[in-house]
Parts: structure tokens; sequence; C-alpha cells
């Protein structure tokens, strides 16, 4: 008898690594790949002495522990690749295998920035009582040591993948390549009639694909107004795929939850829980599958070396294969037919990456595989139990604090980050609802990639969310 799965809902947060956040989760158990704590990398400094970086934890947790690393490290193509391989004695970049000891030399070669960036910084974790909701849960459920990112590049196209099963060659979110026109799995579940909605906060990245520019208001939600009363009302789509809040919002008295360094953790910990919550106390909870990971590793230390993938496609434009995988990113599976205490592995050979969820809906509603790379993808439902019922926790609490005015103020006057900028981009290509979707994207085909420049972060969410007002035809 199939496992009964009705309905899949993954919450994507940013920029974290396995380790970081979930390295010293179990820390006396032989099949958990985790941290040590003697793991290290080299610094190499023009006339200096090679140094030895160690992985740490601040075990303070302060506001400003619970931020590293600041600043925020990273993560182009060029120095996902350097990160991976490392530099020779001469501090010249490797061709070798990777082998993970470049995180900190490369973080130390960034442009200069405001705090100076310090060498152990890239090193740090937070223990299980540092991070206690994914932990919870990843205990109480399971996680799996064995998923990557699905290229060793940054947030666009590992997003891509989880949406098309590739990222149609590009391996960095700029410049940006309106209309993006990869088929995707949301429309794979609409031609098989299953539903889905994306829910999300601020801006949903996801609607950089054309192909969701149609029926918008029916498939994108508002997560604050809608995912916890969906879930209420036992109304949950086959799948939800939610976004978390990419900028800080003077209005709202916001900060960004989605944990992209420097942000906060304590407000991704908020969201996990707000997930959790919802679709544990809903009518759904036993037929649910819900899966908490990571676009990419945003720079922080990973000691696993990414294998060899399955390239999507034939499409270079940029010059690479995607036949090999990102660096390890978290992932804890979570469903009544999990057992508690589970450490999640695919396959002897294979890995997880974030077409195992293109793979676990393929699975369950029988559509179709979108491309080589997905196709060939391990699935989660080996890791359900028919017979098991772990109900999990009745609930988890966060202990996230609300922003004071003055801490809103000082992350809105910040200059943006890369994936901000290219959210902004985003933004002001999306259709006002009613639009001629056709006419709109041979404009976009024909328009120079000019990204608005907005000084600060305050500035941008102020005209993200106008546009997204009119993409939703809320204005």
């Amino acid at each position: 008898m199939p496992i009964d799965i009705r309905h899949v809902v993954v919450l994507m947060l940013e920029n974290r690594s396995f380790d970081c956040m979930l390295g010293r989760l179990y820390a006396d158990r032989p099949d958990f790949d985790g941290l040590r704590g003697d793991e290290s990398n080299p610094l190499h400094l023009p006339g200096q002495p090679t140094q030895d970086v160690r992985v740490w934890s601040d075990p303070s947790l302060t506001p400003t522990s619970l931020t590293i690393p600041d600043p925020d490290p990273g993560e182009l193509f060029v120095d996902i690749d350097m990160q991976m391989r490392g530099l020779t004695d001469d501090a010249q970049p490797s061709s070798r295998t990777p082998n993970m000891s470049g995180f900190v030399d490369n973080y130390m070669r960034q442009p200069p920035a405001n705090p100076l960036p310090d060498p152990f910084s890239i090193m740090h974790f937070f223990t299980p009582e540092q991070v206690p909701v994914i932990s919870q849960l990843a205990r109480a459920f399971g996680v799996s040591d064995r998923w990557h990112a699905s290229a060793p590049c940054q947030t666009w196209p590992n997003r891509f993948f989880v949406h098309t099963g590739t990222a149609n060659g590009y391996v960095n979110n700029s410049p940006t390549h309106f209309p993006y026109q990869m088929k995707t799995v949301f429309e794979r579940l609409t031609e098989a009639g299953q539903s889905w909605k994306v829910y999300f906060h601020d801006v949903p990245q996801s609607a950089t694909l054309a192909g969701l520019w149609l029926n918008v208001p029916a498939h994108f939600r508002e997560f604050d107004l809608a995912f916890a009363q969906d879930a209420a009302a036992g109304t949950l789509p086959a799948y939800s795929f939610i976004e978390p809040r990419y900028f800080a919002d003077p209005v709202l008295g916001t900060l960004p939850n989605d944990e992209h360094p420097p942000h906060n953790v304590a407000y991704g910990e908020e969201l996990i829980a707000a997930v959790y919550n919802a679709v544990r106390g809903g009518p759904g909870w036993k037929q649910t599958l819900l899966v908490i990971t990571y676009d990419e590793h945003g720079g922080c230390f990973d000691h696993v070396a990414p294998t060899a993938a399955t390239p999507p496609d034939d499409l270079r434009p940029d010059g690479f294969a995607f036949d090999r995988f990102g660096v390890r990113v978290p992932a804890v599976i979570v469903s009544p037919h999990v057992p508690a205490g589970s450490v999640i592995r695919p396959p002897e050979g294979t890995r997880f990456d974030h077409t195992s969820i293109i793979a676990t809906l393929r699975a369950l509603f029988g559509i179709g595989p979108l491309t080589r790379r997905d196709a060939a993808a391990p699935h989660l439902l080996a890791a359900l139990d028919e017979q098991v019922s772990n109900d999990g926790p009745e609930s988890i609490v966060a202990q996230a604090v609300a922003p004071a005015p003055e801490q809103v103020a000082r992350a809105s006057a910040k200059p943006l980050n890369d994936m901000q900028r290219s959210l902004t981009a985003v933004a002001v290509q999306l259709p006002t609802i009613g639009a001629n979707i056709a006419a709109h994207m041979r404009r976009l085909g024909a328009a120079v990639d000019v990204a608005p420049d907005h000084d600060t972060v305050g500035d941008a969410v102020a005209d993200v969310a106008a546009h997204v007002g009119a993409f939703l035809g809320k204005l």
C-alpha cells in the first residue's frame, strides 16, 4: 500500500551550510556526518605564515553572535569554486579535486566591507541549543546529512533547480535573463490536476518564472495572511512552496527571516516554528510531508566535498556543465511517517539535492520529469515508514524577540546585498495583473538588463511592495 501523503510543504531558507546549522546536532552518532570540532581551513596572507583556523561556536548567544558571519561571504560561482578547491601554498587558485579548504581564504579576499571580515567568522557554527527549533524538529523527525545544493552556484540557480530541474546554464543571479521560460514543476502539477501555491513574505523569487504568470491570485499568497489559515482549514494544496522575508521593512517594522548572513537566524527559527505549528495543528497533518532546507551554503564552511551530478541538459552559456553538486545544506524531513531520530540518506552512490523535491512530487502525483537531473534524483518516499505514526511535538515555541524600531531602521538604512538587488529586478519585471503576458514577455526579451538603483534596503522595499502589489492585483 502506498504511503498516504497528500500535501508536500517545502520551506526554503537562505545561505547556510549544513555544518553551520546542524553540524553538532548529534555529537556521538557514527551514522551522522557532522562536525568533530577539529576541522579547519588554512589562511594564506601575503608575507605571513599560514594560519590554521578551526571551527568554533560563540557560547554567548547575543544578537551579534546570531548574525555570524558578518560581513556577508562571497557566493558567486568563482567564490564557491575557491571555497571548495582551496588555494595552493603560493595562494594561487587550485584546480585540484574539492577538499573544502578555501573558505577562509575566499572570505578574506572579498571586497572591503564594514565591519572588517574576521577569518574565524566563516568557520563558525551554531549548537543545537542556539538554534533549538530546527534542531528539535531534526531530532523529533529526521535529518539528511547527504543533501547538497543542486549546483556550486548562487541563490537564483539553486532556486531554479527546485522549481525547474535546471538553471538554464546560468551560474549567478546576475546578469538577469528575463523572461525565464523553463518548464516548472508547478505547471506539471497543474497538467496532472494537482493544486499548488507559493506562500511568500515580501517578494517571491519564484515569480521570475514566466510560466507562473497566469492566474496569479490563485497561486501566489502572502504567507502571513494565508498559510496558517489554509492549514487550519485543511485546504493546503498538494504542493506548498514557502519563501521567507528577504528585506527589512520600516513600515511593517520587520526584519528578514531568511537567515541570509548576516541576518539574525532567530527570525528564521521563528518562521520554521510558525510553519510547523500550522501544519501540525491542521487536519491534514497525518497526510503531510514537510521539508525544511536552504537554497545554498552562502559561503559558510562545510567539511563534506560535493560529488559528481547528472547534468540537467546541454545548456552552458556560462561554460559550466552543472555536472557536480554544490555544498551541503541543512535538510530536515518532517512527517508522522518519519521515525524520530532518523538520519536520512539516499541510496548508495547518490546524493539528495533540490531536485529530490521534484522527484518526490513525481513519485507521489505521477508527473513526468523536467530534466535529466530530476529524472535521476532520489526521492524521499523511501525514508517514510507506512506503519509509523510519529506525531512529534504538538507545537514549538520560538524564542525570537520582536525587533526594536531602531534595529529595523539600521537594517533599512544598509546597502542591499546581492540577493536583494536581484529581487528588486524581479519586482520591476513582473507583469501587472490582467496584462497581456505574451506581449509583456516580448518586451522583456528586448529590454536592456537594468536593475533599479536603490541606495538602501528601505528604498528598495517600498519599490518592491508597489510592484508586487500590482502583480497580485492589490493596487
